[in-house]
């Protein structure tokens, strides 16, 4: 079961966090991961890393709110494969509300966050529509609750969520399936930074704080959202489509 065998993937983001482990599990599922990042070093040594495994990889470098730099990423791997999996992890976040949020900040998180996201939609569907495809997308629980401090930020995976209904709608007769996970906290480097930044007196209490925001008492693990997205992009999902599914702790119902 699971199995992406045969499967040529793509993962923006997939150097860090969340997106180094979707990578680390397809390639241990058998697929060829295209690991996108705009930390070339990070992602060459994941490439390594997972070589050193078995598994079959690549590092490109590319900063994903430029389109260009997009299209000849996917017009290179297409050159050796036919996509089958498009995963749009790249994202990066943001503290303020709608006063604090200043107009700089706003665009960087629209360039990245959703104009990122769009850019490798709007270069990997053509290259998918022959044959079929699968495409997830990262989205969060600010895309469909109020989070207190995440203004920009929540517009953004809002708008990540209407990009995946849109993209499953549009393409269903093309046999591209279109989803998206939204997360709740997830303990990665973000966290951990965040906490020294601005708690480096009492970073043990205010990590268990951040912890039990979650009604189930902890954060999420990478290796678990992981483990959601392999389901969603195998041939085992393959009647689900046009769906987010919220992998939280509890955080949007048992609140």
């Amino acid at each position: 079961m699971f199995s992406l065998i045969n499967k040529n993937a793509i993962v923006t983001g997939g150097a860090s966090g969340i997106g180094l482990e979707i990578c680390k599990l397809f390639a241990q599922q058998g697929a060829y991961v295209n690991v996108i990042d705009v930390n070339i070093d990070a992602a060459q040594q994941l490439v390594v890393q997972i070589e050193k495994l078995g598994g079959k990889a690549k590092a490109f470098a590319c900063d994903v709110s430029k389109q260009q730099q997009v299209k000849k990423i996917v017009n290179d791997i297409t050159q050796q494969h036919k996509i089958d999996i498009l995963v749009n992890c790249a994202g990066i976040a943001h503290i303020g509300n709608a006063v604090t949020t200043t107009e700089e900040d706003l665009d960087r998180l629209y360039q990245i966050n959703i104009k990122g996201t769009y850019n490798f939609l709007h270069e990997v569907i053509p290259q998918m529509k022959d044959s079929g495809g699968v495409i997830l997308n990262m989205a969060s629980v600010g895309a469909n609750v109020g989070i207190s401090d995440r203004f920009a930020y929540s517009m953004t995976k809002g708008a990540v969520k209407m990009m995946t209904y849109s993209v499953a709608r549009d393409f269903i007769a093309n046999n591209i399936r279109c989803n998206c996970v939204s997360p709740a906290r997830v303990h990665t480097s973000f966290v951990d930074n965040f906490l020294k930044a601005n708690y480096p007196n009492n970073i043990d209490e205010m990590f268990e704080k951040l912890s039990k925001s979650q009604p189930i008492g902890r954060m999420g693990k990478p290796t678990e959202i992981a483990y959601l997205s392999l389901y969603l992009c195998s041939d085992e999902a393959a009647f689900v489509t046009g769906s987010d599914f919220p992998i939280d702790g509890g955080f949007i119902n048992l609140k």
